[in-house]
């Protein structure tokens, strides 16, 4: 007579969920990582569109002139730097170091899209380059527009936050890098060597490792 299983328990069924736990975990992972990636990418290349254009008056005519994101304020493209190499970072750390990391990722992510939308109207940067062409200090820019560059770059930027806040919430269940994992969590057991009982080497072999070759 085959044996009947055994009914199932209130424990069995509260650890079958484990199994989507850590699908949902490395989703984080891959979702993180992109938008970093992502992100930093987006605000590197916007931060060097055109921000702003207008024109200086030069003589009896005026000369056009433009500045792109970098000329107007660099701290966004900068902080993606850093948002980048943290991102980098969190997957090399553990414990409160990677908590640490991933709140400079989240950071570098908020102050860089703060930065974008601050100088979304900026005039300095053109009134410098209006001041320089025409040799007159007190020069400013006339007929001043900007473009719609300054906002990608908040945005990218607000991926880089997401990926930071992610980072903050699921990076405890993340794997370090060069580290060796079981899907248990167990450590891994070395198998002993195979000893041949007639060869005197192997005997020899087997006791300098510290094993019994006689079981």
């Amino acid at each position: 007579m085959s044996a009947v299983p055994p009914p199932r328990t209130d424990a069995d069924a509260s650890a079958a969920p484990e199994a989507p736990d850590g699908r949902g975990g490395r989703r984080s992972v891959a979702v993180a990582l992109l938008l970093g990636a992502l992100g930093a990418t987006v605000v590197l290349l916007a931060s060097g569109r055109v921000w702003a254009r207008g024109t200086a008056a030069v003589g009896g005519g005026s000369l056009p002139l433009t500045a792109d994101g970098r000329a107007v304020t660099g701290l966004p493209a900068a902080l993606a730097i850093v948002g980048l190499a943290a991102l980098v970072a969190v997957f090399a750390v553990r414990g409160r170091s990677r908590l640490l990391v991933s709140g400079l990722l989240a950071l570098s992510g908020l102050g860089a899209a703060l930065a974008a939308v601050l100088a979304a109207d900026d005039r300095q940067a053109l009134d410098a380059q209006a001041a320089r062409t025409t040799a007159d200090t007190a020069a400013q820019v006339g007929a001043l527009s900007h473009t719609a560059w300054p906002y990608v770059t908040a945005a990218g930027a607000t991926l880089i936050l997401v990926a930071g806040l992610l980072a903050l919430w699921f990076g405890s269940g993340w794997p370090a890098m060069g580290g060796r994992y079981e899907r248990d969590g167990s450590p891994r057991t070395r198998k002993p060597a195979a000893v041949d009982p007639d060869r005197p080497e192997d005997l020899w072999k087997a006791l300098d490792r510290g094993e019994d070759p006689t079981r």
